[in-house]
């Protein structure tokens, strides 16, 4: 984002996390989706430097933020944070969220974008009880999600609110966005390159262009 304009505004911030191992189309439409439904200024994507229930990613950390800042980098409302690339150890969204907090203020409202298919894992987040005392959850909808878990659904029913009533305030609300989404995988995507198969439209060309000029993903590669 350009940072300095933002800084001097007040309006909504939604920000997406994830390993983008790597960013695909259906990460871009998702950011946009929910920029356009929430209202938000912009939409940053924050690369993880170790997902704590994944394994390692398969490129480095350096690689797959130079494919997100090409990805967006023609896209207005779309910008890129390597914050979590900056710390050592596991990328916790809740260390996140209080960074941001810290950045932005009390008064702005934040959004932290996930897919319904994460809520699932969520008993597993460090303290995810607490995302939402530094910003609201915008949950987007993906196309055959199993539903949450007793706890998780009943935790959602009791903070769930409508868009106006979420961006009124800085935090503490989900928010349910219901618009369709691209049932893409990164792991799908790699697998294709592995194969030797064609993965095209289903990331920006500048990603594919960048994968092939530095041979990643492909069988037996670094």
């Amino acid at each position: 984002m350009n940072e300095s304009s933002t800084k001097t505004s007040t309006g909504p911030l939604g920000f997406l996390g994830g390993a983008f191992d790597p960013v695909h189309t259906g990460h871009l439409r998702g950011a946009l989706a929910a920029r356009e439904s929430l209202g938000l200024e912009c939409v940053d994507l924050i690369p993880a430097a170790q997902s704590p229930l994944k394994g390692a990613s398969a490129v480095d950390s350096g690689h797959r933020l130079a494919m997100l800042k090409l990805a967006v980098a023609n896209v207005p409302g779309l910008g890129v944070d390597a914050r979590e690339l900056k710390r050592s150890g596991p990328s916790y969204t809740v260390d996140t969220l209080a960074e941001l907090r810290r950045d932005w203020g009390q008064g702005r409202s934040l959004f932290w974008l996930i897919g319904s298919d994460n809520l699932c894992t969520l008993p597993k987040w460090a303290r995810w009880q607490d995302l939402l005392d530094f910003a609201h959850l915008a949950v987007l909808d993906r196309p055959g999600t199993s539903p949450p878990p007793p706890v998780v659904a009943e935790w959602l029913m009791h903070h769930e609110a409508d868009v106006a009533a979420a961006t009124s305030r800085p935090a503490g609300r989900v928010v349910r966005l219901q618009q369709p989404l691209l049932d893409i995988a990164s792991s799908e995507i790699r697998a294709m390159i592995g194969d030797g198969r064609d993965p095209r439209f289903l990331m920006p060309d500048v990603v594919m262009e960048y994968i092939e000029t530095h041979e990643l993903f492909a069988r037996g590669s670094a």
